[in-house]
Formats: structure tokens, C-alpha cells, sequence
């Protein structure tokens, strides 16, 4: 696989050595609590290097990368596709910063726009799409700042901190990726 480069970070292939790094936030509630449900239950060591063999491996439907820093290719976090439907040009994306510290940085941002570049221009995708809590305010800030648009909610669909949720369905489709890339270009060549 092929590393995809940002002006910080790098998407590079899982490796065994992301392991601890892994385990550091895999059942920290302050990380988990903003996932799906499969981190409602305490993950064993035992799970997540399953996780991470079937990553390393690769699967037809589900193809990650390891959002790293650039210049010494450490774990930051993880970025997934999932449910990839070739017939359709369609995938899931999931993402995960691990480390409390290196929220709001910046690099969930970078690191869904190279992904987009690479699945719309490289996968040729037609349509990206994922799924937030509707109280995950950074997420939805940085998903619509990435063109995501909202297409749909799950009225009261998730029970957290008791009480029931929203879950926000959002989408981007290659044309609007496309136009948000244009407009990008226009403003930088108006500012010079």
C-alpha cells in the first residue's frame, strides 16, 4: 500500500508495533464514548490484535491507515473505510485521534482530506459517508468543514451519559469534494 501525505501527517499501513498505542485509548471512555458501540464493553488485548491482524491483513470491505506524523511516521490515530461497495462507489469512513492531547490540532482535518483525494481520485469513489453522535460538536465541525453534509438524522438512535441521542448521518459526493477543491484553488489564487 501506498503512503498518502499531508503537510503534517502520513497515512501508512498498520503495523505490529502500533499495538501499545492501540491499547493506550481502546477503552479510555474519554476517546471511546464518542464511538460506535463496539467500544461499550472493555476490549481485551486479545481482541485488539485481532484488530490489528485482520487491519494488517486487509479485507475486501475494509481498508484502514494509521494517521501518522509525517516526519517520524508515529501513531496518531486511525482512519478506516468501511462497508467499501464497489457496485455502488461507496464507503464508510471512521477515524479515531487517540491521544486526548492531539485533539483540536488539526489532524483529523488533514487527515480526511487525503483521504477524500485518494478515494475520489485514486479509488474513484463516488460517495463518502459516516455517522456522529449528534453532541460530538469538534466532529461535526470538522466534518462539515471537510464538505460533509448532514442528509439525515436517527432520532434518539444512541443512550449515553443517560440520556438518548441523535445519530447524524452525513455525506459527500466526488462532485461537491470537486467543487470545494475549485473554490480552495480560486481563494488562494485571489490572495496572491
Amino acid at each position: 500500500m501506498a503512503y498518502l501525505y499531508g503537510a503534517r501527517i502520513m497515512l501508512r499501513e498498520y503495523r505490529p508495533l502500533d499495538l501499545p498505542y492501540m491499547r493506550a485509548w481502546v477503552n479510555n471512555p474519554a476517546i471511546t464514548s464518542s464511538l460506535s458501540d463496539v467500544f461499550l464493553y472493555p476490549h481485551t488485548l486479545q481482541e485488539t490484535e485481532q484488530f490489528l491482524q485482520r487491519a494488517m491483513e486487509g479485507e475486501e470491505s475494509h481498508r484502514g491507515f494509521v494517521l501518522a506524523h509525517r516526519d517520524t511516521e508515529a501513531y496518531i490515530g486511525q482512519i478506516d473505510l468501511f462497508e467499501i461497495d464497489w457496485k455502488n462507489r461507496t464507503a464508510e469512513l471512521g477515524i479515531v485521534i487517540g491521544d486526548p492531547a492531539d485533539h483540536g490540532r488539526g489532524y483529523g482535518r488533514e487527515a480526511i482530506g487525503v483521504l477524500q483525494q485518494f478515494v475520489f481520485h485514486e479509488l474513484n469513489l463516488h460517495r463518502l459517508q459516516l455517522e456522529v453522535h449528534e453532541d460530538n460538536a469538534a466532529a461535526l465541525a470538522c466534518y462539515r468543514h471537510c464538505g460533509f453534509r448532514e442528509e439525515g438524522r436517527q432520532r434518539q438512535r444512541h443512550y449515553r451519559h443517560g440520556r438518548y441521542t441523535d445519530l447524524v448521518l452525513m455525506g459527500i459526493l466526488r462532485a461537491e469534494y470537486e467543487q470545494q477543491l475549485d473554490a480552495a484553488r480560486q481563494s488562494r489564487r485571489m490572495a496572491e
